[in-house]
């Protein structure tokens, strides 16, 4: 019988728990749920592999269990900060009977890009699944309180960082392979408190229609997910504290979904039964209308 999705998982009203961005999933509460326990293969990507930015927490870390389960090597990019996080998820790929890399560094820096995608075809000999899901956020009040930086740092980690990446993952990737985005419902319904955040995942959507164009002829595949709010470390660190506590609450689910919810979109797009599907972006945000 089906669980309920409006029972599933808790609801808001939630403690407030500061954390300084990365944030870091222990710190949680409640502890987001990235499938560890529930997700079960079936051999959807047997023997490909897989590189995951921002694969040590989050979403990412959905992704990177689950691909591992349906038989993927993963390859995981985070910030070094993040050590303890990507050493947890090395260790549920491994338990998996796959192969895990773990690459630290940051998305900003060209250099790492290159490295990244370097190091996951040295290691695996392949790589057939690059996810674009590494990104950086803080809140803001008026324009005049966002500095040059900060809204600089949104669009180099968010969108150049993508671009270094997929850009030196194309030599690479063969016919059949799949680029997968995380953009965000702010790219269709910005929130003025995230203008930045908002505005880079507008780019990436735009990217991922873009870039799915220009790689048709490759026979590679360019498909993106737009989140609705995910109980992630992103949250706690990248957002007031006041928001924090309601999060979700805003979503005909009356809920935050959590990162275990969105792994199967990512296997979708990523498998071979979704062979003329790209240029798609599917939402995932418990009912919310983006339209």
């Amino acid at each position: 019988m089906p669980n309920d999705p409006l029972k599933k998982y808790p609801r808001p009203p939630f403690e407030g728990q500061p954390q300084s961005f990365p944030g870091k999933t222990g710190k949680m509460m409640p502890e987001p749920d990235h499938g560890e326990e529930s997700y079960r293969g079936s051999g959807k990507l047997s023997g490909l592999a897989a590189l995951i930015t921002g694969g040590d927490s989050g979403i990412g870390r959905a992704v990177a269990i689950a691909y591992a389960r349906e038989g993927a090597d993963v390859a995981i990019s985070y910030l070094p900060e993040e050590q303890k996080d990507a050493e947890a998820v090395a260790g549920w790929v491994e338990k998996a009977g796959r192969r895990a890399l773990l690459l630290p560094g940051d998305l900003k820096d060209p250099a790492y890009g290159r490295e990244i995608v370097a190091r996951t075809v040295e290691r695996f000999g392949r790589l057939d699944i690059l996810v674009n899901n590494g990104a950086f956020q803080q809140p803001n009040d008026g324009i005049e309180a966002i500095e040059d930086t900060i809204f600089e740092d949104h669009f180099r980690t968010n969108v150049f960082g993508a671009f270094y990446v997929t850009k030196a993952a194309v030599p690479h990737l063969k016919p059949g392979a799949s680029v997968i985005f995380t953009s965000s419902v702010n790219s269709k319904h910005p929130m003025p408190t995230l203008l930045a955040y908002s505005a880079t995942k507008g780019a990436l959507s735009n990217l991922v229609l873009s870039l799915a164009q220009l790689l048709a002829e490759k026979g590679i595949r360019v498909n993106g997910v737009l989140p609705g709010p995910i109980w992630t470390p992103f949250i706690p660190s990248g957002m007031r504290e006041e928001s924090v506590k309601s999060f979700g609450s805003q979503v005909p689910f009356g809920r935050p979904g959590q990162p275990a919810e969105l792994a199967s979109a990512y296997v979708m797009l990523a498998a071979e039964e979704s062979s003329y599907t790209s240029g798609t972006l599917v939402t995932v945000a418990g009912a919310m209308s983006v339209l």
